[in-house]
């Protein structure tokens, strides 16, 4: 039979996508595998109605015809019919031609039927095989192994070979001797390997897997959108199972799919298509991008998922059936996760499944792991630096408000910590004005019919249509939507601070509560300032709060009333007291010198930008007593110390009163009194200036000997200018001293080895040689008999 259907042309090929051509293949395939499987059950059907049909025996003809003989004789002598002598000769000569043909062989002779039927031209193939006699099926049918087709002329022909069925069904008798057999047939065993000989084959799949990793890694690259099937490929070695190197092979596959990930995925978010759009026709690129962008988001839900469940495994301390990777190795694993999930927090903020990253690293920054958790505090704090918009910014913050508030606010202060991070500053909204698109400005209808003549407008309005259109196309933010975005983010961390102040303050989250306060509480709504500098003071005064913890509160209340808090009528003495009580509580240990940074930015704010609303005792009371605590400290600190000084004595009016041993009016200086306002600290002077002019460090000398000069800006006295133009907070972070060594370093001057032992050696024989003739006159002079005595003794000692 001629095969009637046409081959398909090039350019139907070419419209064809390679999905449809994948289907018409297998649905092709599928018709041929059942047609082999109709034609297989047909043939063995025939087969058995053969058999069966052989195996029912016939009765003979001699025998039949005897019975139907005596039964028509028993029949005639009952009805009286006539006999079997009154037929005619002919017709029973008939009768046995008939008996010799072959049809009775096949004929039940019992049936009714008559002898001879004859063939019917409309009778089909489904009648002929109804007709065929069958019987039950009490066998198991036989297992068919399937071949390769053969194809002629005609088409493709099936092959099939009957699988070969093995007894199961053997007596414990037989079992054991065939246990016999199979011992007694003894198989050459595997060679065992040295320790060596393994190692080295373990060196070699290692090679030929990151040899494999690296070819597909580079044809991904190369060409994305023409190689997804390779992408996909590469995602399951994730599944390796090789137990000598699947950890290392899992390792490296993950960290070259998110590499690759990070280099091919596009700059914007990829959304699913609508109905209408994949029923429309498109071109082939475009069509080809589809495909692309499908298979990129499918392999990179797929690699996600992996590393999540990779995470959950190693958490709930479950191992696969495989038990191919133990438990100890699962922690590496969940490790190299981690930080591929961090990776992608960080370098694809705007792609798809972004929320689903921060949902799996947000929880893990509370960790037990120290190093997971820092490693995902890290992303975080990078992904909020470099946050411009505020969307990413604004997902974290709302899943960790959530965590918190799950825990019960028990978690690790660090979790909090990351909000100082964000970028939420009207400093920053200004700065980043040229990151916003600015609003274009059109000429109105008046300034055209002014200005410009008909044609001319006619132009300027297609002009302007399309600057509308680019700008909608760029996507541009404006500053109203990035405002609110921050805004919104600032409702949630103030939500989470005001929980925790109000119901958990012994909580260890209490610290990065309130330096949180301190760093946006010129962003808080003036309503509450009030309530928030009563909670600030409660906090204080219960003294349950530590050194460092009692800073930060007097930190954020002056920064409350710095800003919009101006307005305000209150007295901050209170807080100034604290302070002044607090800072004895600072040393040179590493602990507290870390925290000067704070005091630092206390002083700033409640002198320098408070300077109207400070009296002269209070300012002369502080000036004496961080004079004092700058012989305690560090070298930085004591610098930042003398750079607030500094600030003290040019801002306030006469300081320098201090620099004289006369006293100012009456009563005594009592340096351990809490209050600033009754300590006299005009009664004193500020000798501590001269101690520290005589410093090891050479900036403390350099700031010592210009306080003492009376803080001139000009002149011999004066500073310079790398260090006059610097606050104390910049001089504290630049003369830092965390690697234990000098800041700026100390010049050392050796001289020469040769030199030096010269002179120490005739130094020793000048001593040696004084001393000896000094005792040897000694002796002459009294015994000269033992001269030779006292000689030898001398010279032994």
């Amino acid at each position: 039979r001629k095969n009637t259907k046409r081959v398909p042309s090039f350019r139907k090929l070419l419209r064809t996508s390679q999905i449809k051509l994948d289907n018409k293949l297998k649905n092709k395939q599928y018709k041929q595998k059942s047609a082999a499987k109709k034609y297989r059950k047909e043939q063995k059907k025939l087969r058995e109605a053969v058999r069966d049909a052989i195996s029912r025996k016939p009765f003979p003809l001699e025998e039949c015809k005897k019975k139907q003989v005596a039964g028509k004789w028993e029949e005639q002598e009952e009805e009286g019919a006539l006999p079997l002598d009154m037929m005619d000769e002919d017709d029973l000569k008939l009768m046995e031609d008939l008996a010799q043909k072959a049809s009775f062989l096949t004929r039940d002779l019992s049936s009714n039927e008559p002898v001879h039927v004859k063939k019917r031209k409309h009778e089909s193939v489904i009648e002929k095989y109804e007709k065929v006699p069958r019987r039950l099926q009490t066998e198991p049918e036989k297992e068919v192994i399937h071949l390769l087709p053969i194809k002629d002329k005609t088409g493709i022909i099936p092959q099939a070979v009957e699988k070969p069925v093995l007894n199961v069904a053997h007596d414990e008798e037989e079992d054991t001797e065939d246990m016999e057999e199979a011992e007694d047939f003894n198989e050459e065993p595997l060679p065992v390997l040295t320790p060596e000989e393994m190692a080295a084959q373990r060196r070699q799949k290692l090679q030929e897997r990151k040899m494999h990793i690296a070819a597909l890694a580079s044809a991904i690259l190369s060409e994305p959108d023409s190689n997804m099937k390779k992408l996909k490929e590469l995602r399951a070695m994730l599944m390796e199972q090789d137990p000598n190197v699947a950890v290392i092979v899992r390792k490296l596959v993950m960290v070259s799919l998110m590499e690759i990930f990070k280099d091919i995925a596009p700059s914007y978010k990829i959304r699913p298509l609508t109905e209408a759009e994949k029923a429309t026709k498109v071109k082939k690129e475009t069509q080809k991008l589809r495909e692309f962008e499908e298979g990129l988001v499918s392999q990179y839900k797929f690699y996600l998922e992996n590393l999540e469940q990779t995470i959950k495994d190693w958490k709930q301390r479950k191992l696969k059936k495989s038990n191919v990777i133990s438990l100890k190795a699962y922690k590496g694993l969940a490790e190299v996760a981690v930080k591929c999930l961090c990776e992608l927090l960080v370098a694809l903020p705007h792609f798809n499944f972004h929320n689903n990253i921060i949902v799996l690293i947000v929880p893990l920054m509370n960790d037990p792991s120290k190093m997971i958790s820092e490693l995902c505090v890290e992303a975080v704090k990078k992904l909020f630096k470099q946050d411009k918009l505020g969307y990413a910014s604004l997902g974290v913050v709302k899943v960790i408000s959530g965590l918190v508030r799950g825990r019960n606010y028990d978690v690790r202060p660090e979790v909090l910590k990351v909000f100082l991070h964000l970028r939420i500053k009207e400093v920053e909204l200004q700065k980043d004005s040229e990151d916003i698109a600015p609003k274009k400005k059109f000429m109105t209808y008046k300034e055209k019919r002014k200005n410009l003549s008909r044609m001319q407008r006619k132009w300027k309005k297609a002009e302007e249509k399309l600057e509308r259109e680019l700008l909608e196309a760029e996507a541009s933010e404006s500053k109203e939507k990035k405002l609110k975005l921050h805004t919104e983010t600032l409702n949630i961390v103030f939500v989470t601070y005001f929980r925790i102040l109000k119901k958990a303050q012994k909580s260890p989250l209490l610290p990065a509560v309130l330096e949180g306060l301190a760093k946006f509480a010129h962003l808080i709504n003036v309503e509450f300032f009030d309530d928030l500098l009563i909670v600030l003071h409660s906090l204080i005064a219960s003294g349950d709060l530590s050194y460092r913890e009692s800073l930060h509160c007097i930190l954020s209340a002056f920064h409350i009333l710095s800003g919009q808090g101006d307005v305000l009528n209150i007295d901050p003495m209170k807080f100034y007291t604290h302070l002044y009580k607090t800072l004895f509580s600072l040393h040179a240990g590493s602990g507290t010198n870390e925290d000067m940074g704070i005091v630092l930015q206390c002083l700033d704010v409640m002198f320098a930008k408070r300077r109207k609303q400070v009296s002269q005792q209070r300012a002369l009371a502080f000036l004496k007593r961080l004079s004092i605590l700058a012989l305690h400290v560090l070298p930085n600190s004591s610098v930042g110390i003398l750079a607030t000084n500094r600030v003290f004595m040019q801002t306030f009016p006469k300081m320098d009163l201090l620099l004289d041993n006369e006293s100012q009016g009456s009563g005594v200086y009592l340096p351990e009194l809490e209050e600033p306002e009754h300590c006299n600290a005009q009664n004193t002077a500020l000798w501590e200036l001269h101690l520290l002019q005589r410093h090891y460090h050479p900036t403390v000398q350099k700031f010592a000997s210009h306080l003492i000069a009376g803080a001139p800006t000009e002149g011999s006295g004066a500073l310079p200018l790398d260090l006059s133009q610097r606050s104390a907070t910049e001089l504290f972070e630049t003369y830092c001293m965390k690697g234990m060594t000098f800041n700026p370093p100390v010049a050392s001057v050796t001289p020469r080895r040769k030199d030096t032992f010269s002179q120490m050696d005739s130094f020793v024989d000048e001593e040696l040689n004084k001393q000896l003739q000094q005792h040897l006159s000694e002796t002459v002079a009294h015994k000269p008999l033992d001269f030779a005595k006292h000689l030898k003794e001398s010279s032994l000692a």
